[in-house]
């Protein structure tokens, strides 16, 4: 199933003037998402960040027709249509009927996991981090289809995000077979199981977040067998702080030193460090959708942070983008050791309390417009200032007048 039937597929569940708008902005631009909201104009959102707003309203009746085609919900409240991987997300109300809805538009990248081709090859586990919409199930999708040309790969698939909605999964994921998960509450025991019943050589699994997950993870580590996997979180310092996801990098313990060893390391007599092994052999953080951050040597890295030493992660950046259609080559793809004052800067500017990297405003592009677009098509006459703030402006608020930079 190609791309545009997989798109035409999406677009039979919408109302048919905002089928058409659809249609016409992904031809040109990378849409995402899809937020529509009772009482609300249909929103458009794209890679980069931007959205554009449609008119007319959503009304009740059209979040029903939708939620009609779409079939039942699952318990976390999200739905898929059939060999593809779009999702669809619900939001309640609190007499349980569905207001809203985030359709999410998935997309098979072909090459998106070549740039971690030699780290894959490798055999050593691999922890994916990022924030939402970065591109972690797309990474974690690709390596599945590249691994399983040599290896016997299991996807543990909780909401059918890696291998798509049906029976019969998806063919970006290659031959590697994929386990479903019917309660997402219950994905630790579908996780043991794999390893237990089906002698996998690698498992892929998306959005580790509970404790029994965790656990799992480490079972299957002790066991020899290679574990990909996301985790929610965009970093390592953001890792650490989690105390439900802090084992996955060894957790973290308390422990007093002697009088002679505080003076001889010249630290204090209580000290951080590293609880156990590591579940994982490799940290990746996704920057953006060109840049990487690899962590090679997960237990060096959290032993070096804890102790206050600056930690210089391997950064690798895409030459070309990734296609929808083609494998990238592993040679176009850059590894770039990062200019070690200047790391050290970006470690630094990370928030103490949330882990959140502070990102100067010449590092990430200028948000643009949010434009209005009428039912009929025409040129919009209002634009919505963008959500995004600039460092030192202050909060952005909504303007529905005509807007000059």
């Amino acid at each position: 199933m190609n791309e545009l039937s997989e798109l035409d597929l999406f677009l039979a569940l919408l109302p048919r003037h905002l089928a058409a708008h659809v249609s016409r902005l992904a031809e040109n631009d990378e849409v995402i998402e899809l937020a529509l909201d009772v009482g609300r104009r249909p929103e458009v959102r794209f890679q980069l960040g931007e959205a554009v707003e449609l008119e007319p309203e959503i009304s009740a009746k059209e979040i029903e027709h939708i939620c009609q085609q779409v079939g039942l919900f699952n318990g976390d409240n999200r739905a898929g249509l059939n060999r593809t991987l779009h999702r669809i997300s619900a939001i309640r109300n609190r007499q349980r009927r569905i207001i809203g809805l985030t359709c999410r538009l998935g997309r098979s990248v072909f090459g998106a996991a070549d740039i971690l081709a030699d780290v894959l090859a490798s055999e050593r586990s691999i922890l994916v981090m990022g924030r939402p919409g970065v591109g972690k199930t797309t990474l974690l999708r690709d390596a599945a289809r590249l691994l399983s040309q040599t290896r016997r790969v299991i996807v543990v698939d909780s909401a059918n995000e890696i291998g798509g909605e049906g029976d019969i999964p998806h063919p970006a994921i290659g031959r590697a077979r994929r386990m479903q998960v019917s309660d997402p509450r219950q994905q630790h025991r579908v996780m043991i199981e794999a390893v237990q019943n089906h002698m996998p050589e690698v498992i892929v699994i998306d959005e580790i977040g509970r404790l029994d997950e965790v656990e799992a993870a480490r079972t299957i580590s002790q066991r020899g067998v290679q574990l990909i996997a996301t985790a929610h979180g965009h970093s390592l310092e953001n890792l650490l702080m989690n105390p439900t996801l802090s084992d996955l990098a060894g957790g973290v313990t308390n422990v007093t030193l002697s009088d002679e060893q505080a003076r001889r390391q010249g630290t204090q007599k209580t000290v951080l460090e590293r609880q156990s092994p590591p579940s994982f052999d490799v940290l990746v953080e996704i920057i953006d959708h060109e840049r990487l951050a690899v962590y090679s040597d997960l237990a060096q890295a959290v032993d070096s942070l804890l102790r206050g030493k600056s930690i210089l992660p391997e950064i690798r950046r895409r030459r070309t983008p990734a296609l929808l259609s083609q494998p990238v080559n592993l040679a176009q793809t850059a590894v770039i050791t990062p200019n070690p004052t200047e790391w050290r800067q970006r470690q630094k500017s990370r928030s103490p309390k949330s882990g959140k990297v502070i990102v100067a405003a010449t590092e990430s592009p200028v948000a643009p417009e949010r434009q209005i677009l009428n039912a009929n098509g025409t040129s919009p006459s209002a634009v919505i200032k963008p959500r995004h703030e600039t460092p030192g402006s202050g909060p952005l608020h909504y303007h529905t007048h005509p807007y000059s930079r």
